[in-house]
């Protein structure tokens, strides 16, 4: 299979400075699809004015990260995608938790803004799913993977330290080669992109590591390199 791997920044820092310094650094990477931003800057200085500084140095996708959206009611959706239009925000991850009403309003509410849906359902930490130990149910996870999809979305977020469970939702929920996945777990949590043979477009969430690098444009070659070396493709 040939694949489209892509890198996306995690922005979680709470520097503008450094900010602006990384963006500068790594935007005319070839791998470089995007940005994501979460909490640390959002609730630090408020997204509208990080996402006009961002502006001035990238044309590139800016992502929000909720960490996790779509744990309310159905009907603050529209709130939600209210704000992340008005602040300049291009494509929303949503973990919706909350249940099937809340997943079907929040991404008709972001659809409606013609903001991109991206759906996760899986963390990469240890103890998340019921069977690691966690609190949520290994069928409810895939649920949501499966009414997503049916909702026409075809953007989703999976662990790249979970092959094999990732695998077996990717069946279940009756994924394919035209969704894209995108993936934290790279670098600091050690995970491999070369295990998800089964994944065709593949963009890898990088944050410890990349904001800890002397040089984030050499890391990023390195990681090309690496991507290169392991599955023939970058």
């Amino acid at each position: 299979m040939s694949k489209n791997i892509k890198i996306i920044p995690a922005l979680d820092l709470t520097d503008l400075d450094k900010l602006e310094t990384l963006v500068q650094a790594v935007d005319d990477h070839p791998l470089v699809y995007g940005y994501k931003l979460g909490f640390s800057l959002g609730l630090t200085y408020g997204l509208p004015r990080v996402c006009k500084l961002l502006r001035k140095h990238t044309n590139k996708p800016l992502i929000y990260d909720h960490q996790k959206a779509a744990t309310d009611i159905p009907a603050t959706g529209q709130l939600f995608a209210d704000v992340m239009k008005s602040s300049g925000i291009d494509e929303v991850i949503l973990f919706p938790q909350a249940g099937p009403e809340t997943l079907k309003a929040w991404t008709e509410a972001l659809k409606e803004k013609e903001l991109k849906v991206i759906v996760g359902g899986i963390m990469t930490h240890p103890a998340y799913l019921e069977s690691e130990g966690g609190f949520i149910r290994n069928t409810a996870a895939a649920d949501m993977y499966k009414l997503a999809f049916e909702e026409n979305v075809r953007n989703f977020v999976v662990p790249l330290t979970k092959p094999s469970e990732t695998e077996r939702i990717f069946k279940e929920a009756g994924l394919d080669d035209g969704c894209t996945f995108y993936s934290p777990g790279y670098g600091s949590q050690g995970g491999d992109p070369a295990n998800f043979p089964f994944i065709r477009n593949h963009y890898l969430i990088i944050g410890r590591s990349l904001l800890k690098a002397e040089d984030p444009a050499l890391y990023l070659d390195e990681v090309s390199k690496q991507i290169k070396d392991t599955s023939g493709d970058a």
